[in-house]
C-alpha cells in the first residue's frame, strides 16, 4: 500500500521559511532504506547524502511558505499552504499512493479532498520511512537556504542557529535590527517590529556625558546598588545605567544639566521616553540577561549638575 509520508520542518524559528516535504519511496527495496529515521537524528552529511538519494529515485515534493506569507496568515494555515503545496509537486509526478501519513497530531490536509486518506502519527518521522524521508528532504533543503542567505546577513549566524532563537540570534537581532526574513509574527521580533524605538539610539559618548554616567554609578554603589552594565547600546536602545539592589533591578536614564535651573531631570521623561525605557528593560531582561529576570524591574532617572558633577538627584519613576 503506497504511502505518502509528509513532515514540516522550521515551525519555531524567529527567521526564514516554513518547509514541508512530502515523499513517496520507490515500491522496490533500496539498500539506502534501512538508513532513513528522523533528520534529526542524523548528521548533516549523512542526511544531505540521504537526501540526494530520496529526491532521485522517490516521488517527492518540497513546500515552501516565506517568513512574510507566514506573517499574514499565521503559523497553523502556513502548515496547510505548505502541505498542500508539497502535495501538489509530488501528484504532478502521478504517481499513486493510497495513504498518508503525517508527522504529529496535527492534520494540515483537512478540509480538502485528501483529508479521508490521512492518518496523523506522533514520531512517525522515527516509525515510519516515508515521513522520515520528508523530514529529511526538508531539513536539507531548509539548511541549504538558511546557509545561502547566512551570506547576504553575514551578521547574524544563520548558517549555525538556521534561524532558531538561540542567544546568539536574538543578541543580533537587537544589534543590527530584523531583515527581512524575520518573522515578524514571533517574539521578540513582534514587539520590536511593532515598537517604534528610533533606529539609531542616542549614543552618550561626549566626555561630559560619560562622566555624569560616572559620577551616577559611583553614587549608586555607594549606596549599595551593584553596577550590572553601563552605557548598553542595542540596534533599537541605549541604557545608561543598570544597577541591582535588594533583588530589584533598576534601569537609570542619566541626564546632565548645568545648572538646577534646567529641571531635576524628570521633565525630560516624556511619554514616550518612558515607554521606550520599559521596553528596554523588558527586551534585556526576557532576552539579553535572562540571569535577572525573576528580579522586579524599575525605570530611574539621574539628574547631574554642577561643574563637578558633585550634584546627583536619583529617584525612581514613578509607575
Amino acid at each position: 500500500m503506497p504511502i505518502l509520508g509528509i513532515d514540516e520542518v522550521g515551525r519555531g524559528p524567529l527567521a526564514g521559511p516554513l518547509v514541508v516535504g512530502a515523499v513517496i519511496l520507490p515500491a522496490d527495496e533500496k539498500p539506502w532504506f534501512k538508513e532513513l529515521k528522523d533528520s534529526k537524528k542524523l548528521t548533516a552529511k549523512k542526511r544531505e547524502a540521504l537526501s540526494e538519494l530520496i529526491l532521485a529515485e522517490s516521488a517527492s515534493g518540497l513546500g515552501w511558505v516565506p517568513a512574510s506569507e507566514l506573517d499574514q496568515i499565521g503559523i497553523s494555515k502556513a502548515l496547510c499552504l505548505a502541505a498542500k503545496r508539497a502535495v501538489k509537486s509530488v501528484q504532478a509526478l502521478h504517481t499513486p499512493f493510497s495513504q498518508i501519513i503525517i508527522d504529529g497530531n496535527f492534520n494540515f490536509l483537512k478540509h480538502t479532498p485528501l483529508e479521508p486518506y490521512v492518518t496523523t502519527c506522533v514520531k512517525a518521522d522515527a516509525l515510519i520511512r516515508e515521513v522520515s524521508a520528508a523530514s529529511i528532504i526538508a531539513k536539507v533543503a531548509r539548511d541549504k537556504y538558511m546557509k545561502n542567505l547566512a551570506t547576504k546577513y553575514p551578521n547574524y549566524g544563520f548558517e549555525k542557529h538556521v534561524g532558531y532563537g538561540t542567544k546568539v540570534h536574538v543578541a543580533a537581532i537587537y544589534k543590527y535590527g530584523l531583515t527581512p526574513e524575520h518573522r515578524k509574527s514571533f517574539e521578540p521580533c513582534k514587539s520590536i517590529s511593532n515598537f517604534k524605538a528610533p533606529k539609531n539610539p542616542k549614543k552618550n559618548t561626549t566626555k561630559i556625558g560619560q562622566q555624569a554616567e560616572s559620577a551616577v554609578a559611583d553614587y549608586l554603589t555607594a549606596n549599595g546598588h551593584t553596577i550590572i552594565a553601563r552605557n548598553h547600546k542595542t540596534y533599537f536602545y541605549e541604557i545608561d545605567i543598570i544597577s541591582a539592589k535588594n533583588h530589584q533591578i533598576f534601569f537609570t536614564e542619566v541626564k546632565y544639566r548645568s545648572s538646577n535651573s534646567h529641571g531635576s531631570g524628570l521633565d525630560a521623561i516624556t511619554p514616550v521616553k518612558k515607554r521606550q525605557m520599559q521596553f528596554a528593560a523588558n527586551s534585556y531582561l526576557k532576552y539579553q540577561n535572562t540571569k535577572f529576570k525573576s528580579y522586579n524591574p524599575l525605570l530611574a532617572v539621574a539628574s547631574v549638575t554642577g561643574s563637578n558633577y558633585g550634584q546627583i538627584n536619583w529617584f525612581p519613576l514613578p509607575e
